[in-house]
């Protein structure tokens, strides 16, 4: 696609209010492919600005109708998943069968279902001598990654949208032209002026005016736990809402009783899946004592066959910091059993998939969110010990048990401190809630929970 030089406001493409731009690099070449506005303050009070003036005609336009705009917007996305896939593959380095599955994929089923709910919904509910209203908090300001560029998009939007909420946008300046393309998209479902913007610019400068713009009423973030807790500490300052989606270190707990082999390599999948760019990744893998030898080959046997089939991490920045991590992990008695932080490739940001063995819990890459193709597997003595090791760190988003017996495995997933848990290798499933426990969040996404975080409640008695 062709890159727009200017911010979607008010329901056109308009020109920035400064000069600066963003180069955009396709990470698999190290070639610039774009430039996009870098956005200014005044960019985004003026996106702000139109936002809240669409507000009250949107959030007075009937759920039915709202629905019917999602429903229609889900269209437009299947109609350009190619384009989607194209778009994110040379932006963000995923392989093409990688973007059209996922990247572009996932999107619109889960556009699909906030169409869904929106149409069905019950936005007012009787109980007792009341009538409980669920009504839209109002302007939301969403700052989006660049890992899964179009999904978290689309999932922060359409249940802004479907509760009622206008939206401004600002995306990862990794991966813009994604964000511009679903504005594209936006403008041809029909949807109002002004009940979406798009802001492009850096965090610190467009991310941060958003972030405390007195006009926003919530402010929905993913990213890392750091600058969440900016988001927070501005947000609270305001009594302003926020929905944070932040890091993890999940744990991936193999049981004895669990067939080793598909364990072992599921995990292994799981961690270099988008080149290890996903905060809910299964980056620990603990296996029992007595079977560790076992899993440390077979894991280092299943990462060399991922050699060439993943794609660069995001940028020269974020390959340095996860190749100082593994340099970090060796240095500090971690065994290196695949790959390492040598270039694979003499072009592109690529990192080789990595197994560090010999782990043990107070390791910096065994509490710290490493963000690359990298896996780190601990020994356990017993289940007590698997038990403390697996809610051993900061982070409590995502994890994993496998075990022979489906009740066992629950039973120890029901203990984990944690917001989500796949269990025997259980399928994604986009209308369940997404978020997590301790420092990797506030808030859900998807499914019913994540439309709720956009909707506050008013009582009237009879």
């Amino acid at each position: 696609m062709k890159a727009h030089d200017g911010m979607y406001i008010g329901g056109a493409w308009r020109p920035a209010a400064g000069p600066d731009v963003i180069e955009v690099v396709n990470p698999a070449d190290e070639q610039v492919i774009a430039t996009v506005p870098a956005g200014t303050a005044e960019d985004v009070d003026t996106a702000v600005r139109a936002a809240r003036a669409a507000f009250p005609a949107w959030a007075a336009t009937p759920p039915a109708e709202r629905a019917a705009r999602l429903a229609a917007l889900r269209d437009v996305l299947v109609a350009r998943k190619e384009e989607i896939a194209e778009t994110v593959t040379v932006e963000l380095g995923s392989p093409l069968a990688f973007s059209q599955t996922v990247h572009a994929g996932v999107p619109i089923a889960v556009a699909g279902s906030y169409a869904d709910l929106a149409a069905t919904y019950a936005f007012e509910v009787r109980v007792g001598n009341s009538t409980v209203l669920h009504e839209p908090v109002g302007v939301v300001g969403a700052i989006t990654p660049w890992n899964y560029p179009l999904h978290q998009i689309v999932a922060k939007v359409a249940p802004a949208l479907a509760a009622g909420c206008t939206v401004v946008l600002k995306p990862a300046e990794d991966t813009p032209l994604t964000a511009q393309l679903f504005a594209e998209a936006v403008h041809e479902a029909g949807i109002p002026d002004g009940v979406f913007n798009l802001v492009t610019g850096l965090g610190p400068v467009a991310g941060q005016a958003l972030a405390e713009h007195p006009d926003v009423d919530l402010v929905s973030f993913t990213g890392s736990t750091a600058v969440g807790k900016r988001i927070g500490a501005v947000a609270g300052a305001a009594v302003k809402r926020v929905a944070l989606e932040l890091g993890g270190k999940s744990a991936n707990v193999i049981l004895p009783s669990a067939d080793l082999a598909k364990a072992v390599n599921v995990g292994v999948a799981n961690v270099m899946s988008n080149s290890g760019q996903t905060c809910s990744a299964w980056t620990r893998m603990l296996v029992h004592r007595d079977q560790y030898d076992e899993a440390v080959q077979l894991a280092a046997a299943a990462a060399a066959k991922y050699g060439e089939r993943i794609g660069p991490v995001v940028n020269a920045r974020q390959r340095a910091r996860v190749c100082g991590y593994i340099e970090k992990g060796v240095a500090e008695g971690a065994r290196l059993v695949a790959g390492g932080p040598g270039s694979p490739r003499e072009q592109g940001y690529f990192v080789s998939p990595t197994v560090l063995a010999d782990v043990t819990p107070d390791m910096t890459v065994a509490q710290e969110e490493i963000f690359g193709p990298v896996l780190c597997v601990l020994p356990y003595e017993d289940e007590e010990d698997a038990l403390r090791i697996a809610n051993g760190t900061v982070y409590g988003l995502a994890g994993a048990v496998w075990a022979g017996d489906e009740a066992e495995a629950v039973a120890f997933a029901r203990r984990m401190d944690t917001g989500q848990v796949d269990i025997n290798g259980g399928r994604f499933n986009p209308l369940a809630p997404f978020g997590g426990y301790k420092q990797s969040g506030v808030g859900r996404e998807l499914g019913t929970h994540g439309l709720t975080e956009y909707l506050q409640t008013k009582s009237l008695q009879f």
